[in-house]
């Protein structure tokens, strides 16, 4: 098989070149992943280069699995080892389970999850707090993508004093009792994965065996890494300067959660000699789709400079669908779904994307009231429910008997008359006696220190765990779980029952299969990869898909719709330092559309209590699409005499005539005897 069938010229000079450092500028639709898994296949398979030296970061597990498949596939000579291409924080584990002993951190430390995070700042922060906790866990995780311990921030107070939120000396306070909780409970922390492999990166000598183990890097989607990300690149760089990034600035989205655009704008001056190839053969939109995306982003300054190639026809003609409200909006998505799917076009290949996640209200009513199938794509992901979180922290406790975090979560689940009161006794006898709890409760157990029946609950369940624990392979401890402890029973009679058992059976099934299929060698393996999972809902062939365009990234879709292009929606912000990821925004939500892309904009909306006239959003004339727009005309959906309507202010009210000034309507209303004259863009159809 060639490397180069069906390759264009940029993809086979990125492919085929070896040492030094390359930036590869792909647009979006340009098949960087096939170019990806290609080069490492070349550089392995035609090179020479040993699997084991070469590392591909990706950021996420979805990404990391479908190149690691298709690197694979290509590979001729499959050898003893397989290259590593792995998320940023999957290395970050990896790396620490070999080295963090030379940071004085054991390496069978418990990955915490965010939810984990908050409910332990809860634990730790004082009743008068000033900050709230989200902004508090915001700091912390900022400070730790600075690689700056608590320690460390402490020396630099002065950092916080230009911040909006002065309560710095309380921040501190937090962040350094939160990594002492950690540390003492053995825990690590997304953040800490990075931070703390940087941090024994920081040993010059010891970067250098590290960097000479990988000789040849690559890294996926690099407009999105942050400081810290860039700071272990370049230490894993220190003996060479072979490595591959790409990406694509004018898709750099994540400002706000710490992703430096700067990284790759000014790659060519971080690394000597650096080729540069643009992929902008675009293999996904039609012209029509291309264009539009085109004359918008060449509006921003940042940027490298590319335009997207088309490689089909022009196609349809973008459609512009101008309401009077988002309820005229949302009708109008609907009716041209329902043209859609009647057409025999597959639900999965229709989605809705918009910049403020409160526009999905309307959409959902709409699309629930013409039984449009719909799935929203902003549900609690599949990890942090609770009855999954209960059983994982059964696994924890099962790995590490110690782990106080995991015994209070499960302790009185199912119900063991161990509630709160008992809970807090036992938390000060293991304080006073510098135990665990579990330790703890061993002691006291028989001792008369609770109830007669609490204390029989209790020997029932050390004697399951030890039980479970003396099980000889891991299967039969996932088997004897449900066997001791009935979790399934214990959630039959909840009010969502039939789903939490569900979601009970497939996690049962998935980590059945993980240890059939997997290369565990304990339960903490299973553990830390759960851990690190990222999970993104579903997409389902047979739902539309309703998401925010931050969700969309890296999906394509036949028909996208985007709603909400008005000024202070989309963009939502006017301010100059923001436009540009604005912008960038909206690119990435044009150039999801394959074949067809629908544009909506409201005259007015009822946001946040009140209702607001809006202007369009300077992205129509920016991408230049007005003055080629097919607009689509509904009848308005008017207001009638008899019509029960609702104002923010008088409540409910039956209209009673109806008159034109312009283009709005002006009502009589009787509100409970009383008539008042009220524009209708004020009100809203109660029913």
């Amino acid at each position: 098989m060639s490397f180069f069938e069906d390759l264009n010229d940029s993809q086979k000079e990125a492919i085929m070149h070896i040492d030094g450092a390359m930036l590869i500028l792909a647009g979006a639709g340009s098949g960087k992943t096939k170019t990806i898994t290609t080069r490492l296949a070349y550089l392995i398979d035609h090179v020479g280069i040993p699997a084991q030296n070469t590392l591909t970061l990706t950021f996420t597990n979805k990404a990391a699995n479908v190149m690691k498949t298709r690197a694979l596939a290509l590979l001729q000579n499959q050898s003893l080892h397989n290259p590593l291409l792995c998320t940023f924080h999957k290395f970050g584990l990896l790396f620490l389970r070999l080295y963090s002993e030379r940071i004085s951190r054991a390496n069978n430390f418990v990955i915490i999850d965010t939810d984990d995070k908050k409910k332990i700042l809860k634990d730790l922060a004082s009743e008068n707090l000033k900050s709230s906790l989200a902004s508090i866990g915001a700091y912390i995780s900022n400070f730790k993508n600075q690689s700056k311990s608590a320690e460390e921030i402490r020396k630099e107070l002065d950092f916080l004093k230009d911040e909006k939120n002065k309560n710095y000396e309380e921040i501190i306070h937090i962040y350094e009792q939160y990594e002492h909780f950690l540390k003492q409970n053995n825990f690590m922390d997304f953040d800490d994965l990075l931070m703390l492999t940087n941090k024994i990166l920081e040993d010059e000598n010891f970067a250098k065996e590290q960097s000479q183990k990988y000789n040849y890097i690559t890294v996926d989607e690099y407009q999105d890494t942050n400081t810290l990300q860039y700071q272990i690149l370049k230490k894993l760089c220190s003996a060479h300067e072979n490595i591959c990034v790409v990406g694509d600035d004018d898709q750099s989205i994540y400002g706000w959660r710490g992703a430096k655009i700067e990284n790759i704008l000014n790659f060519k001056e971080q690394f000597h000699n650096v080729k540069l190839v643009k992929l902008e053969q675009n293999y996904r939109s039609t012209s029509a789709i291309l264009q539009a995306a085109n004359e918008l982003i060449e509006h921003n300054r940042k940027r490298l400079g590319k335009t997207l190639i088309c490689t089909k026809d022009k196609g349809e003609e973008i459609t512009i669908l101008q309401n009077d409200d988002e309820k005229i909006e949302s009708f109008k998505v609907a009716r041209e779904v329902s043209k859609l799917l009647n057409s025999g076009i597959n639900p999965g290949e229709i989605a809705i994307l918009y910049r403020v996640n409160a526009l999905s209200r309307a959409l959902e009513e709409a699309f629930s009231k013409e039984k449009i199938p719909f799935k929203l794509l902003s549900g609690i992901r599949f990890y942090e429910r609770a009855e999954i979180k209960d059983i994982i922290s059964y696994l924890r406790l099962l790995s590490n008997l110690n782990d106080d975090y995991s015994f209070k979560r499960i302790i009185n689940r199912p119900k063991r008359n161990f509630g709160n009161a008992s809970l807090e006794k036992l938390e000060n006898y293991a304080k006073e006696n510098h135990l665990s709890l579990f330790e703890s409760l061993c002691v006291l157990q028989g001792s008369g220190f609770f109830s007669k029946k609490t204390d029989n609950e209790i020997e029932k369940f050390i004697l399951s765990m030890h039980k479970i624990k003396e099980k000889n392979n891991l299967l039969a401890m996932i088997l004897a779980l449900e066997d001791e402890f009935k979790i399934k029973e214990f959630y039959k009679d909840n009010p969502e029952g039939e789903d939490k058992l569900l979601n009970i059976d497939e996690l049962y099934a998935n980590l059945k299969d993980k240890i059939s299929h997997g290369n565990y060698n304990s339960l903490d393996d299973i553990l830390n990869e759960i851990s690190l999972l990222n999970e993104q809902d579903g997409l389902d062939k047979e739902s539309i898909c309703i998401m925010s365009i931050h969700a969309s990234k890296g999906l394509e879709f036949d028909h996208v719709f985007i709603i909400g292009l008005e000024e202070g929606f989309f963009p939502l912000t006017s301010d100059t330092s923001n436009i540009e990821e604005e912008r960038r925004l909206a690119y990435v939500a044009i150039t999801r559309a394959k074949k067809k892309l629908y544009l909506s904009y409201a005259n007015s909306r009822f946001y946040k209590g009140s209702r607001t006239r809006l202007e369009k959003s300077r992205f129509f004339g920016e991408s230049n699409v007005m003055k080629k727009e097919l607009t689509l005309d509904y009848q308005r959906n008017s207001y009638k005499k008899g019509d029960l309507i609702k104002h923010k202010i008088f409540g409910i009210g039956r209209v009673t005539s109806v008159s034109k000034i312009g283009n709005e309507e002006k009502l009589t209303i009787n509100f409970g005897g009383i008539e008042r004259m009220i524009m209708s863009s004020f009100v809203e159809k109660a029913i």
